[in-house]
């Protein structure tokens, strides 16, 4: 393999008959695409969107579940400015009772950042600098303690850390590289190296895992090098040449696999790295990043099967099922009794309560308490 092609760590056969495997499943994966109407697709990667901005948001500790963000996703497509988010911050606000302001920043911000990738990632290639910071300015732009860092490169010392959102505990698990020139020069080599591999490797995912852990490990934005770094490996699917990954991208919510199994991946950062930056890639050991990313994106074309029969489930409720729904979305964080549904949609108490275990044996809502004390509420 020529130098320019050359990944930092090397593909045993078991890593590559994984990659074939992954290569395999992507095909199915794409014929079950081309099979569905616009309309389909449009529900699936909407879908997998929001459960992407989801995960990569909880991941850093962020708390609005992924019900409450397809609420937030239907305002704001619903005016497609793009300043609909400050225009319709407070009515969100409003909608959502508790006080998550920094959550729907990240949120809103995320969205945007996905956006980005999603419609503009292939023109985007090569990569520059520039792209990066552009990215991170859309990321945190709805984040006003950002401000005086978007798009530019950290000035103080900053950690990959693992923080847990209920004890408040904190575990540092990779010290990156120093602010300054050392950052900039591990910027720019791994850009370069991505420009030049990308097109050329066989296995596009290969390199996709080794350019955003050399991210993470460099870290090289004072915040959000975490949701950043993850959204570049769908970016690296995007803009690589392998048309299955292209076509699969906006379908994958990868981020799901990585929130569900969150210890394992900080876990996998620190085995890989050592705990610190090395401006050496070939030190740190890729390969055990590159099997935990495999579990991910296969997971992820799973979901695509998932994604698909819900849609045709919501797609297919009859009218009066499609009105109980409805009260769910309006209000994704509130839970909801079978009488204040009754009150709302005027159904017969009968047929609510009929529709409301159709609606959870489907899965689409999930019951809490018992007798007097029952209620429900969405789930996404």
């Amino acid at each position: 393999m020529c130098k320019q092609m050359a990944l930092s760590y090397t593909l045993d056969d078991r890593t590559t008959r994984r990659l074939k495997e992954i290569d395999r499943k992507a095909t199915k994966r794409v014929d079950l695409l081309d099979s569905l109407d616009e309309e389909s697709l449009a529900a699936i990667h909407r879908q997998a969107r929001i459960s992407t901005i989801g995960a990569t948001t909880r991941i850093e500790n962020a708390v609005l579940t992924d019900a409450q963000i397809d609420q937030i996703d239907t305002e704001l497509a619903a005016d497609g400015r793009p300043t609909a988010f400050s225009a319709m911050r407070a009515r969100i606000d409003d909608k959502l009772t508790r006080d998550r302001e920094r959550s729907l920043e990240e949120v809103a911000g995320c969205r945007e950042m996905l956006a980005v990738i999603y419609s503009q990632g292939a023109e985007l290639f090569p990569l520059s600098q520039a792209t990066l910071c552009g990215l991170h300015h859309e990321l945190l732009k709805y984040h006003p303690p950002a401000a005086y860092h978007l798009g530019r490169y950290k000035l103080v010392p900053n950690s990959v850390i693992e923080r847990n959102h209920e004890t408040a505990e904190e575990r540092t698990i990779l010290q990156t590289s120093d602010p300054g020139p050392i950052t900039e020069s591990a910027v720019s080599e791994m850009i370069a190296w991505y420009n030049q591999t990308l097109p050329e490797h066989p296995w596009p995912i290969a390199v996709g895992c080794e350019f955003v852990f050399r991210f993470l490990a460099c870290h090289p934005f004072q915040d959000g090098n975490g949701r950043l770094g993850r959204s570049l490996f769908l970016m690296a699917l995007i803009q690589c040449d392998d048309p299955n990954l292209n076509r699969l991208a906006p379908y994958l919510a990868v981020d799901r696999f990585i929130e569900q199994n969150k210890s394992e991946y900080y876990t996998v950062l620190a085995r890989v790295s050592d705990g610190r930056f090395h401006s050496d890639p070939k030190k740190y050991r890729t390969e055990l990043f590159l099997a935990f990313m495999l579990k991910a994106m296969d997971t992820a074309m799973d979901s695509i099967e998932f994604y698909k029969k819900r849609v045709e489930l919501i797609r297919d409720l009859p009218i009066s099922a499609t009105k109980v729904l409805k009260c769910f979305k309006d209000r994704p964080e509130q839970r909801l009794t079978p009488k204040s549904i009754r009150q709302e949609t005027k159904l017969p108490a009968r047929t609510v309560s009929r529709i409301l275990g159709s609606l959870r044996d489907m899965g689409l809502i999930q019951r809490q308490g018992r007798g007097p004390a029952t209620h429900y509420q969405l789930v996404f």
